[in-house]
């Protein structure tokens, strides 16, 4: 660890950090690129109302974020974080292949019945359970892999981790920017595969840069892989066959969204009491209250995210029915409003970034507990301006533009506050052997949360014929109940976790 920190670097970081911010950044241009077109897809290709388009959409995000949990288990006991990126890689890309696949559009009759494709309906399933194996095998491992080039006290940790950062949104601004756009103007078929294509691409900057990681991410026990098991079959080819195959429940999974809520309530309550008990019986009393610090930040992580991912779902059928989209004369799609975060956190890291450093230099920087506060505080805020903007519309109007976009750059600057902050704050309380497996307890946090984001949603429904435009006399007052709730709940939660940080820092035993 420490050879890395101080061998070739670039821009003053480890060179490694290059290979993984290329691959992190185009295999988000994958996932945000669909993102974008996803609740659309549901409710315009589909045909499904609100409701159930809220449920399946929170029920693919949240198995996104709870697959890393087995994600990162594999990659420590078995392929080591590298295979494990890889082989979620090509998942993916196979994923997104089969988006691309839309077959006949819905149809409905003068009774309100719905008729749908049946064969691609199941192809979607199986496409969105795709993408979430693969992610769970890349997501929470590459993040690994960051905070494995960095040596132990290493001050530059967390400015690695806001450029890694970077490259995620700047993939996140490409995709929301074109995909969106592209499936407006020539199809579906075309907005999905070119959300694949950026997977395919991360895979090959992955393959052709392992050089530069210098050995890090290898698996635990190279020589314990090429164990025969049975009929000629290595343990590594097992363990990729049993990834392979999780696909399948995950494809009935992603067909009952309450099951989805049940079993995530099941595997993650068992997850953290894994990780509370392993904790208790097996770490020494700093280690163990540094991991305790983690699960009591994970709340109020989950409590950010929930509100946050109301982008992909209320706030996207908002947009489309309670924004004026117009942007200097040019119509936008409104799959592109998710561009305006992405372009925010790339103006604005380096900014939060420098402003970080410059506090630690004078002992000013506030500890994690409070920039998880300020994170809380400001989307919280963002919520309430798109409030103040629905009540400034004239009568039977759309909303400006401008509200939404700033309530959006409140998010951005929230999310600088946490996001990052979080991903570095679990590489330095978590011991290197269970990093992760906590790096992927840490995204279940993000698992609970996007379930919720879609309860959340799911309040601001609206009644409605599918197909047929929603009047946005009809629409405003519904959002606007919605976001008053979501805005002062957050800010109340910011006090409330400014209130019991001076506990969480003594747990983190000096870590900042």
């Amino acid at each position: 660890m420490t050879q890395a920190s101080t061998g070739a670097t670039f821009l003053g970081h480890p060179r490694g950090l290059v290979i993984l911010f290329l691959t992190e950044m185009w295999e988000r241009f994958s996932y945000y690129g669909m993102r974008s077109m996803l609740i659309f897809y549901l409710t315009q290709h589909f045909l499904f109302s609100d409701t159930p388009a809220y449920g399946i959409y929170s029920a693919y995000i949240s198995m996104i974020y709870i697959s890393p949990i087995i994600g990162g288990f594999v990659a420590d006991r078995w392929l080591g974080f590298r295979r494990a990126v890889l082989i979620g890689g090509i998942l993916i890309a196979c994923g997104h292949a089969g988006m691309a696949l839309e077959g006949a559009q819905a149809t409905i009759d003068a009774a309100g019945q719905v008729t749908r494709d049946g064969t691609a309906l199941q192809i979607l399933y199986f496409s969105l359970a795709l993408i979430v194996t693969g992610t769970g095998l890349l997501k929470a491992n590459i993040s690994a892999i960051v905070g494995s080039l960095y040596a132990e006290g290493d001050r530059r940790r967390d400015g690695g981790f806001t450029l890694f950062y970077m490259g995620i949104n700047i993939g996140a601004f490409i995709a929301t920017l074109t995909c969106a756009k592209v499936a407006q103007l020539y199809g579906w078929s075309y907005g999905f595969g070119l959300a694949g294509i950026g997977m395919v691409i991360g895979i090959i900057i992955f393959v052709a840069g392992r050089k530069w990681l210098e050995g890090y991410g290898d698996a635990p026990d190279p020589e314990a892989l090429s164990r025969p098991v049975f009929a000629g079959l290595t343990v590594n080819h097992t363990v990729i066959a049993g990834c392979v195959l999780l696909v399948f429940p995950v494809w009935l999974l992603m067909q009952n969204s309450a099951v989805v809520g049940g079993a995530l309530g099941l595997a993650g309550g068992l997850a953290i009491l894994a990780v509370i008990v392993y904790a208790t019986l097996k770490l020494e009393p700093v280690a163990r209250n540094r991991v305790f610090a983690i699960l009591l930040l994970m709340p109020f992580h989950a409590l950010f995210w929930a509100f946050f991912e109301q982008t992909g779902t209320s706030m996207a059928l908002f947009a489309e029915r309670g924004i004026e989209l117009k942007f200097f004369g040019l119509d936008m799609a409104a799959g592109q409003i998710q561009s305006i975060n992405p372009v925010c956190i790339i103006a604005f890291a380096p900014v939060v970034a420098a402003i970080w450093t410059m506090l630690d230099r004078k002992g000013w920087e506030p500890g994690i507990p409070v920039k998880f506060a300020l994170g809380l505080f400001q989307i919280g805020l963002g919520f309430l301006v798109f409030v103040l903007g629905i009540q400034l519309a004239e009568p039977g109007e759309k909303v400006w533009l401008g509200w939404l976009a700033l309530g959006i750059l409140l998010h951005s600057t929230g999310e600088l506050c946490i996001s990052p902050v979080g991903l570095s704050a679990v590489t330095k309380l978590s011991l290197a052997r269970i990093s992760g497996l906590m790096m992927g307890v840490w995204f279940l946090s993000n698992a609970f949360a996007n379930y919720g984001a879609g309860l959340i949603a799911m309040t601001a429904s609206i009644d409605h014929m599918p197909g047929k435009e929603v009047d946005v006399v009809q629409a405003l007052p519904v959002y606007g109940s919605m976001f008053n709730s979501v805005g002062w709940t957050a800010i109340a939660c910011a006090v409330f976790l400014l209130l019991i940080s001076p506990l969480l820092k003594k747990l983190m035993h000096g870590v900042r």
